[in-house]
């Protein structure tokens, strides 16, 4: 699919590469800095809990058309432990890095849309998308 480019993350330095796709991405499609920054957060949070807690995984990044509307999609991919209670890492405030990050419901507030889907023992796939305004 030509509208997506996806960036293993084994490493630290793939969470920048990460970020630096999804920039410029946005950038590509119009997005404006504030939105721009907003989607390079949420992507930074999404590779960086694949690195923390799957070891590795995917993200990928791709431009979407619906109507006349346009947007990017933030796609994570890991096949690490998976999240057992995902309604507990849905709440603000929740860590088990004891990082200020963010979180996943801090990427939920950063994105239009968010879709988690996690097993387990089999690992997580996370879809979150923000539309031009």
């Amino acid at each position: 699919m030509e509208n997506q480019s996806c960036v293993k993350i084994i490493n630290e330095w793939d969470i920048v590469a990460a970020r630096q796709l999804g920039r410029n991405v946005a950038k590509d499609l119009g997005f404006g800095t504030v939105d721009q920054a907003r989607i390079t957060t949420a992507i930074s949070e999404l590779a960086r809990n694949i690195y923390l807690y799957a070891g590795q995984g995917q993200v990928c990044i791709e431009k979407i058309y619906d109507g006349g509307k346009a947007g990017l999609r933030i796609l994570a991919a890991d096949s690490g432990p998976g999240i057992s209670d995902l309604r507990q890492v849905m709440e603000d405030g929740y860590s088990t890095s004891g990082g200020l990050g963010a979180g996943l419901p801090g990427v939920k507030r950063l994105m239009d849309e968010f879709v988690i889907d996690s097993e387990p023992g089999k690992g997580t796939d996370i879809k979150a998308t923000k539309w031009l305004r």
